[in-house]
């Protein structure tokens, strides 16, 4: 099933940041949301999420079909790697979990607490709830923030096989993955009243 967004205009505290943006997202494809720094990459993320309305224009897709990953980890501290991942799995009424343990080298952290791990192992415990979820279409805000050049590979490795398995993914990111992919730039969306400041820099 694909993501068709249709002349999409929407807003961060109130204030445009983009109009009139189009795009489609097939089954199998990866795209790659480019621009500045206060864009609008992720209030365009939110919006395809359900997470805040759109000011106008349409979204075509089942949300239920779409797992969103932002900035936090959206861990337990005091679970474990295995008891995180077991946690998601069920809310997403998935099973086995080896798959997203060893998609990420999390297998031998698996007893470890949430709290005790380092910022990069964080990051890829958060990245492995995605392989839990049982959603085809993957909505990624910046998800290589912590991660040193192997687990970037390991996050490329885990998007090329979810996609070539009719998946797909929409990725704000300002790296090279590596992969095959498609890129958007959001500057010519840029509304006409946009400003940039200190609370825009929080948004990219």
């Amino acid at each position: 099933m694909e993501l068709r967004l249709t002349d999409i205009a929407c807003d961060r505290g109130g204030v445009p940041v983009l109009d009139g943006v189009n795009l489609t997202l097939a089954e199998g494809q990866v795209l790659l949301l480019r621009g500045p720094n206060g864009i609008g990459k992720t209030t365009l993320l939110r919006t395809i999420a359900g997470l805040q309305p759109a000011l106008s224009g349409r979204i075509s897709v089942d949300r239920e079909r779409i797992a969103y990953a932002a900035h936090a980890d959206g861990l337990k501290a005091t679970l474990s790697v295995a008891e995180n991942l077991r946690f998601w799995a069920k809310v997403f009424g998935t099973g086995d979990i080896a798959p997203a343990l060893a998609g990420f080298n999390l297998t031998g952290l698996a007893d470890r607490a949430a709290q005790n791990l380092s910022a990069g192992q964080k990051r890829r415990l958060g990245l492995a709830r995605l392989l839990v979820t049982g959603r085809p279409i993957w909505a990624l805000d910046e998800p290589t923030v912590s991660l040193d050049v192997a687990s970037v590979q390991l996050f490329a490795d885990a998007v090329a096989r979810h996609c070539a398995a009719g998946g797909s993914a929409l990725i704000a990111t300002h790296i090279d993955l590596g992969i095959k992919a498609d890129v958007l730039d959001l500057t010519p969306f840029k509304a006409k009243n946009q400003t940039h400041g200190a609370f825009d820099e929080a948004f990219t």
